[in-house]
């Protein structure tokens, strides 16, 4: 029975990993998009024909505004599918629009990475103060949620959107794949290319 090198075999766990989290990070904005809009749609029905509410849905609605926009922007640094002005590329050379891409890369990367750090302060704070965002239940025997942990998608988001952009700035081209490939191993499909190729 032949086995895989070493090297092969952490590249080959080093995908599985990257599927499973990308998964999980898929899963999670879809199930937050999804209980946004039921929880709206619960509220105005409440409202309109049973003249009553749910007291926590507005603030808790706020919450998954901000949820569903970072991992939005993960998702979309992920696959490199954010919002860019391109113009210049269009008109430059291959090699002065790596050049381009990359330090532009790089300087939204220490944006973000700023940001993850402010975020992180500001979560501190809101840890001090233990400030409520909303209460699930009644006010008195309800369950309280904190408002720093509905802002720790914050720092996350940021540090997560930053940790990308470098590693895309540094590894990936600028016409490149859509997510930045491992060479592929034994048994594993040829990644796709951002024009639907396989590479």
């Amino acid at each position: 029975m032949s086995t895989l090198p070493s090297e092969a075999l952490i590249v080959t766990l080093y995908r599985r990993v990257v599927r499973v989290l990308h998964f999980v990070e898929d899963g999670a904005l879809v199930s937050a998009l999804i209980t946004m809009l039921l929880i709206a749609l619960l509220q105005i029905l409440l409202r309109n024909v049973f003249d009553t509410g749910l007291f926590w849905a507005e603030s808790f609605l706020r919450i998954l505004v901000l949820w569903v926009a970072m991992l939005g922007a993960m998702t979309a640094t992920r696959l490199d599918n954010h919002i860019s002005i391109d113009a210049l590329l269009r008109v430059v050379p291959d090699k002065a629009k790596r050049i381009i891409t990359s330090g532009v890369r790089l300087i939204a990367a220490a944006i973000c990475g700023a940001a993850a750090w402010y975020c992180l302060e500001f979560v501190g704070y809101e840890f001090e103060d233990e400030t409520v965002a909303f209460t699930f239940g009644s006010l008195t025997d309800g369950v309280s949620v904190h408002n720093w942990v509905c802002q720790s998608i914050l720092p996350f988001g940021f540090l997560i959107i930053a940790l990308r952009l470098a590693i895309g700035a540094i590894f990936t081209p600028p016409a490149a794949a859509t997510a930045i490939d491992v060479p592929a191993v034994d048994g594993d499909a040829p990644a796709l290319g951002s024009d639907g190729e396989r590479s």
